[in-house]
């Protein structure tokens, strides 16, 4: 029989964890002078004793190790216990969001889509403010852990190929997740710490800086304004690009990297392969507005920002790109379906698993050229098993056909074929924006009925944990098992 209490100590222990970081946007609030800060005491306190007591209930059936089945369960479980209580202050506090829109928002935020159904984000209290950028901070960190330590013991999505890299976890999941948990910690604050300070530097107030600082590192997306970044000053902009572009490398080269070892940086495949294409897709964008829109640098700038806010799965915008015509729009609607490397905050497909697609077409097309030879698909210079090809293949499969049964089911709630489409996109591949006056770079999802808000939060918790971790679930084979 299944045994639920180590699931349960994990999840219990990290809702009282999530609680306890309720207490800093209470101090801001009492700082400022705001009625505000009861909210977040109220659900401080309950969201601790709820944590807590389940964690205890559970203690006596922790082990060192997990099965299969029980971290299938977990990786999901967080995600849906973590947003039910970090939606609490929106319910009980300024924005006063009904449930269905405080869950949406905070399930955007600890997934780090970014999508937001908050308006007048000018006129909210700074502990809000901050509410909304921990959340996209504690959900960039643990996605970190989650594609590092459980993904590549699932077999999700073509990820076991970097168990090769120091992530053999099977049967000893968690430890192992506290001794990556704590290295990744440092260099994620340290991250966010230079983010905030270089931020700072460049004119932004101190309060801003921190919480774009959190949302920048995270790749979430999250602004104080509702203007987004173009609130900010050009320098600013070009700060936001070096650590977005940062956020989307792998933080085991990091690690890797504060250890003295510079090579697996330099040499990563991966990571040569993300800067190319974001070059690629920088250089093209710019050549177009250059021709149709402005030749100074401002087009540059404007494009480079929003490029490699789409590309990493930020979702920042400076300025409403879908004045630029159909072209860039098509060029950017693609772009966020691409994504930053494994074992970072960013989201989408990702840039390995094109990698290994366009491997195994290369093999195929050289075995197709000479049927008696023998083309072996390579990544990184080793071989890649028929495992990792199926995986992959059938994650591209289950994307597609997941962001088509999303639109379908967005469609049937009335909305239009744009924002359908890249409504069921953005969610999917947890970019933030999507296309049209609706959700575009100049709209938000406030105006959305209730059942496409509740179909798109289903699709930013599968798109968040990799299709498979969540369908995974729903067979009967699995609770047989």
């Amino acid at each position: 029989m299944l045994d639920l209490r180590p699931v349960g100590y994990v999840i219990g222990l990290l809702v009282a964890i999530l609680g306890v970081t309720m207490l800093f946007p209470l101090l801001i609030d009492l700082r400022d002078g705001q009625g505000e800060w009861p909210v977040f005491l109220q659900s401080a306190v309950f969201t601790v004793l709820t944590g807590g007591l389940i964690a205890l209930s559970c203690a006596n059936g922790v082990r060192e190790g997990l099965t299969i089945q029980q971290t299938f369960l977990l990786t999901t479980g967080v995600w849906l216990a973590l947003p039910l209580f970090g939606a609490l202050p929106f319910v009980l506090g300024a924005t006063e969001l009904r449930f269905v829109d405080a869950f949406f928002e905070a399930m955007s935020g600890l997934t780090t889509t970014g999508s937001t159904v908050v308006a007048g984000l000018d006129d909210l209290p700074r502990g809000i403010l901050l509410w909304r950028g921990i959340l996209q901070w504690l959900g960039g960190i643990g996605i970190i852990v989650v594609a590092m330590v459980f993904l590549p013991e699932l077999r999700v999505g073509g990820m076991q190929i970097f168990r090769s890299e120091g992530f053999d976890t099977f049967g000893k999941i968690l430890p192992r997740a506290t001794e990556i948990s704590s290295r990744i910690s440092v260099i994620y604050v340290t991250l966010t710490t230079i983010c905030a300070l270089a931020y700072a530097a460049t004119g932004m107030q101190a309060f801003d800086a921190v919480v774009h600082a959190m949302t920048t590192v995270a790749t979430g997306g999250f602004a104080n304004y509702d203007a987004s970044f173009a609130a900010f000053s050009d320098q600013t902009k070009y700060v936001a690009v070096v650590f977005m572009l940062l956020a989307a490398l792998p933080f085991v080269r990091f690690v890797q990297l504060t250890a003295g070892h510079t090579q697996p940086l330099l040499h990563d495949s991966q990571i040569r392969s993300f800067f190319a294409t974001g070059m690629v897709l920088v250089l093209l964008l710019t050549l177009w507005n250059m021709n149709q829109i402005s030749q100074s640098e401002v087009g540059f700038r404007e494009t480079l920002f929003n490029t490699v806010s789409l590309l990493t799965g930020t979702g920042y915008a400076s300025a409403n790109y879908m004045t630029w015509g159909g072209f860039p729009v098509t060029v950017l609607f693609f772009t966020g379906l691409i994504g930053g490397c494994a074992g970072s905050t960013a989201c989408s497909i990702k840039i390995f698993r094109y990698q290994l697609l366009f491997a195994s077409i290369k093999a195929q097309i050289q075995r197709i050229r000479s049927p008696h030879g023998v083309f072996t698909p390579r990544y990184a210079g080793r071989a890649v098993g028929p495992d990792v090809l199926s995986s992959v293949i059938s994650f591209f499969v289950f994307f597609i056909v997941t962001i088509g049964i999303v639109a379908w089911g967005l469609a049937l709630t009335g909305l239009d074929f744009t924002t359908s489409v890249s409504g069921a996109a953005t969610a999917v591949a947890n970019i933030g924006p999507g296309l049209g006056s609706i959700i575009g770079p100049a709209g938000n999802f406030a105006g959305l009925n209730d059942a496409a808000k509740w179909i798109l939060i289903s699709a930013m918790l599968i798109g968040r944990l990799e299709l498979m971790a969540v369908y995974v679930l729903f067979t009967i084979r699995f609770w047989r098992a």
